[in-house]
């Protein structure tokens, strides 16, 4: 696909956006968490506000169709990134435990609109023979500045402020590369929207590794520190995996869409799976070695591969209206496991010890691909479309 084909000013615009989202809710995950711990918040408390965010993600996906079919994608994606802004000076506004949770279900539906608006422009105009890379590009993007947002915790300190500041002035930026969006971008806000449940029978097996991908990323992110210190890391050393965790992310997500441009999306997502698999498998013998940093760095890039490669292979078969229910459905699909995989790594550890930490993310990576054999050999055999 040739160069001039593609709308370079709508591609860097949106990844310019998520770009300043997911730098925001690198530093609001830490700094919310820590501000409640100083108030000596109980941890099951913390995490049942956390989750207040995956749940507006969930019910973001129900509405963000409709509201770019009626006010265009571009105008909503600037309200939400006005709107998020906002919401991060209501938090040192109204320091209060309970009020911080409605405050947090709203974060999760204003985020999960602008990414949700922002990968369909990005797959509307990543084209043909690049998408892969192109996705590729745009998930480090997401991975670097997540890390640079949580980096600037320990720079603003979580009192007063300041720190809520930083990131509302960093979300009321983000509305300047919103507004450079082609209007060509915004095509699909004319025709009649696609609603994000009608569109789960379309992909029932994509939207499933997505869900996956999610309880991995749930579960990593929230246990891979705490089985550390169970084997005996320190607290700091242990929080170091998932620095090791997030930069697998952050320098494989392009390697691995210039291996799904090559080759086959799909085949790249089944590696990215059993690659994943592997290392869980091998977590236990490696967890108090120093192989531990390079099998965190591997299982970081395959668990977040699968996204990457699952977000090309949407743009290969959906466009237009199709394309933004789509991306709606993935934002759903990940708030939904991520809630899951927290859930259930949590519970496999208090029912059969640290090790049912890796072993109940293996069961599900297992669980994908059998079903995903049966069904590609059932659908073979009868010659029927894609899932």
């Amino acid at each position: 696909m040739k160069a001039e084909q593609i709308n370079w000013r709508t591609l860097i615009a949106a990844c310019a956006a998520v770009c300043v989202f997911s730098f925001s809710l690198g530093e609001m995950f830490p700094l919310l968490a820590l501000n409640m711990e100083s108030w000596g918040v109980s941890e099951a408390v913390i995490g049942i506000n956390t989750a207040m965010a995956p749940i507006g993600i969930l019910l973001a996906g129900l509405i963000i169709p409709r509201l770019s079919h009626m006010f265009g994608g571009r105008r909503v994606a600037m309200f939400m990134a006005g709107a998020t802004g906002t919401i991060f000076l209501l938090y040192p506004t109204f320091p209060d435990l309970w009020a911080w949770f409605p405050l947090r279900l709203l974060q999760g539906v204003t985020v999960a609109t602008l990414f949700a608006l922002s990968e369909a422009w990005v797959l509307a105009n990543a084209k043909g023979e690049i998408r892969g890379r192109v996705v590729g590009i745009y998930a480090t993007c997401i991975s670097a500045t997540f890390g640079v947002g949580a980096a600037v915790v320990s720079w603003t300190g979580i009192e007063g402020y300041l720190p809520f500041m930083v990131g509302a002035a960093v979300l009321f930026l983000a509305i300047l590369p919103i507004s450079l969006v082609s209007d060509s971008a915004d095509r699909a806000a004319d025709e009649p929207h696609v609603s994000m449940l009608s569109f789960l029978p379309k992909a029932p097996m994509l939207l499933l590794a997505i869900v996956v991908h999610a309880i991995f990323d749930g579960g990593m992110l929230g246990f891979l520190a705490v089985y550390g210190v169970r084997f005996g890391m320190s607290e700091s050393i242990a929080a170091l995996t998932i620095t090791a965790l997030s930069l697998g992310n952050v320098f494989f997500q392009i390697p691995i869409g210039w291996v799904a441009d090559r080759t086959s999306k799909r085949g790249t997502m089944v590696g990215c799976f059993i690659t994943a698999v592997i290392c869980l498998a091998m977590l236990p013998a490696a967890i108090d070695t120093i192989w531990i940093w390079p099998l965190a760095l591997v299982s970081g890039a395959a668990g977040f591969g699968i996204y990457t490669v699952g977000l090309a292979e949407l743009g290969d078969r959906f466009r237009g209206r199709d394309l933004i229910a789509g991306t709606a459905a993935f934002s759903t699909m990940w708030g939904f496991g991520a809630l899951v995989g927290a859930a259930m790594c949590g519970v496999a550890m208090d029912l059969f010890g640290p090790h049912g930490f890796p072993a109940s993310l293996i069961v599900v990576f297992v669980g994908y691909l059998l079903v995903l054999a049966l069904i590609t050999w059932y659908r073979k055999r009868r010659a029927v479309r894609p899932i």
